[in-house]
């Protein structure tokens, strides 16, 4: 399935901006709000997670799904304001594309619409340096066939749910993650579902759960220990 195939802008409730997958019938992000799942997941769960106790100067993070690059520009202004070194590394099967880039608003809701375009717009394949805090990668990959890269501190687990991509939720894609992970490291995702638990538990994680964004009670959190 083509799931870049005519995908549609929403709004979801915190007022940002979210794409619709008809063949999936599903969306990029909670209706309930797109930002406001992300600083919740990725920032506060992943990010202030890992440096809670930390003395961090400079981190990792892998993103599986780049998607629209919210997490991405959430991440760029989180650096910016701890002033912690971030290395991102995201990859995607299906781009978004320019158009659709265009029309989203996270760049003016979140005051950085310069950030934000050159974050999207920027080259495929290549660590390229968004600003002073920030080195981004944007990969085309399945993860499920291609080859990662190693030495990742957060992973931020932002696939689809599961069951609308049961295959990227399963033991040996958990496995593949957790090879790439540095020792104590964190992977997290908006998911709560127990067999997903149960598939990070046996690829070697020891998971948690956490309170979950607006509109979602729980959500995981798992370690490389």
């Amino acid at each position: 399935m083509n799931l870049s195939k005519d995908r549609k802008i929403i709004t979801t409730n915190d007022g940002s901006h979210s794409l619709y997958v008809p063949g999936l019938n599903e969306q990029y992000h909670s209706i309930h709000g797109a930002q406001q799942e992300a600083e919740h997941v990725f920032l506060k769960m992943g990010l202030d997670g890992y440096c809670l106790k930390r003395n961090v100067g400079e981190l990792a993070v892998f993103e599986l799904g780049f998607g629209t690059g919210l997490n991405a520009l959430l991440t760029a202004q989180w650096a910016a304001k701890k002033s912690i070194s971030v290395s991102y590394t995201s990859v995607e099967k299906y781009p978004v594309t320019k158009e659709e880039f265009s029309k989203l608003n996270y760049g003016d809701l979140l005051g950085d619409r310069a950030l934000y375009h050159k974050i999207v717009d920027t080259e495929w394949e290549k660590y390229v340096r968004i600003n002073t805090c920030f080195k981004l990668k944007k990969c085309v990959l399945d993860v499920k066939e291609g080859e990662l890269p190693h030495g990742f501190d957060v992973v931020y687990f932002d696939a689809f749910a599961p069951n609308k991509q049961p295959d990227l939720w399963e033991v040996s894609i958990f496995e593949k993650i957790f090879k790439t992970m540095n020792q104590n490291g964190i992977m997290v995702t908006y998911c709560a579902q127990g067999q997903a638990r149960r598939n990070m538990i046996s690829a070697g994680f020891e998971v948690e759960k956490v309170p979950g964004p607006p509109g979602k009670r729980e959500m995981l959190r798992a370690f490389k220990r």
